[in-house]
């Protein structure tokens, strides 16, 4: 089992990982959708993978979140 420090050290670079991917979807939606009928349709469809895709990592950063917390690391 690796030592409290590699912990910590391999849980801040995951939220770090995980705060970049959830900042880069809310970007994209912020874009709105194309005015393309065709390109919209795609949209669509790519928003609901990445609607999970935002669901499943921000579990895991509130996990991660929690992990730190018990850590004494803010």
């Amino acid at each position: 089992m690796p030592d409290r420090n590699q912990r910590i050290e391999y849980l801040i670079k995951r939220r770090d990982e995980l705060q970049k991917r959830i900042a880069a979807i809310k970007a994209d939606y912020s874009k709105g959708l194309s005015a393309d009928f065709g390109e919209q349709a795609i949209e669509l469809e790519n928003a609901e993978v990445q609607a999970e895709i935002t669901r499943v990592a921000v579990e895991e950063l509130d996990k991660i979140e929690r992990e730190l917390s018990q850590l004494g690391v803010a």
